[in-house]
């Protein structure tokens, strides 16, 4: 449950950190924001200059200047005039006062909060860099998981434990990494158009793994087509991005922890996780599959991906394993990307508080 104030044709929502306009979202500075809570919450009351850098700045030593210029810039943003105060009076040498009837309810948050990145094409960016390096990171899990695992025992002369598993490690790193850029960009569009939406989370993930995995899919076999003149087809793409993606989207909503808010990481890994198990059994492959569709059509590769169906009771990469290995890439994967909009979101409020 948060706070929501109204007055006049303003909306400040407590929780999600957002003033709109008749709807239209301001971008404001945190710290400002946090000044203007701080003087709806205690309407018609003299709020102190000790106050206001006691509870807005919490004893970082400012001058009276920069609360001057907190007062200046939420003033401009709401249209006020100090001669002829609206919103916000100044008591001289004492504090401010905020003037306006205010409206204030409880609102109850099921989905969790929106995207507390800005809605501009800064924030768009922002938040497809963190999935792809919180993709990219999670492709190193999985570099080393099927570096360790997927290797022959011995490993062929030709082909050294250090360089299989650097190769690995590669082919993980960027193929996670894409999806985390396809999962952003998707979600950064999507909320762009119909705003931070849990249909727009989902929509927008879900059609952003599809389309960037069907291209790179496309790639991947038109490279192996022209530089060995073979290509296995049995390989993730568009697909498996669109289910994944649908299912992180959709999870990072669903909080199953008391604290909402946006991004969920257990709803998020718990979504990817059962997509992931799920996937095989409709028929799709990720990265584990996928190497042992390499495997079959490059039978002199040193790739044995058999090996880690011993994980599962298995003596070769059957469907349990691939279930299971499944659903440790999804988990993986929706931990690794609401995480990364989790620590960016609240690096990028940091810097702009300060």
């Amino acid at each position: 449950m948060t706070a929501q104030f109204s007055f006049d044709r303003f909306v400040v929502d407590a929780g999600q950190r957002r003033l709109t306009n008749g709807g239209e979202a301001i971008e404001v500075n945190s710290r400002y924001l946090d000044a203007l809570i701080l003087m709806l919450l205690h309407p018609g009351e003299l709020i102190t200059r000790d106050r206001f850098l006691d509870e807005v700045w919490k004893g970082i030593p400012v001058t009276d200047e920069a609360l001057s210029q907190c007062i200046a810039n939420l003033r401009r943003l709401l249209g006020d005039d100090a001669a002829r105060p609206q919103f916000i009076e100044t008591v001289p040498k004492h504090g401010y006062r905020f003037i306006a009837p205010v409206e204030e309810r409880q609102v109850h948050t099921r989905f969790g909060r929106p995207i507390l990145f800005p809605r501009g094409w800064q924030g768009g960016l922002s938040l497809t860099a963190a999935c792809t390096v919180g993709g990219g990171l999670v492709g190193v899990a999985g570099g080393l998981i099927y570096g360790l695992g997927a290797s022959p025992d011995p490993l062929r002369p030709a082909v050294g434990a250090a360089s299989f598993l650097l190769v690995m490690l590669s082919v993980n790193i960027l193929t996670a990494a894409l999806g985390g850029f396809a999962v952003g960009v998707g979600i950064a569009t999507a909320h762009r158009i119909a705003g931070p939406k849990v249909a727009a989370t989902a929509v927008g993930a879900a059609l952003g793994g599809l389309i960037v995995g069907g291209a790179v899919k496309l790639l991947g076999i038109d490279a192996f087509s022209v530089m060995i003149g073979k290509a296995p087809v049995s390989i993730g793409g568009g697909f498996e991005g669109f289910v994944l993606g649908g299912a992180v989207g959709l999870g990072s909503h669903l909080s199953l922890a008391r604290v909402r808010s946006w991004p969920s990481i257990s709803g998020a890994a718990l979504a990817g996780g059962i997509a992931g198990a799920v996937l095989p059994l409709l028929g799709g492959r990720l990265m584990g599959a996928s190497l042992d569709s390499l495997a079959e059509a490059f039978p002199t590769s040193p790739i044995n991906i058999d090996g880690l169906g011993h994980w599962f009771g298995e003596t070769h990469f059957g469907m349990t394993s691939q279930v299971g290995l499944g659903a440790i890439e999804g988990f993986l994967f929706g931990v690794g990307i609401a995480v990364a909009i989790r620590y960016s979101a609240n690096l990028l409020r940091e810097l702009g508080a300060r």
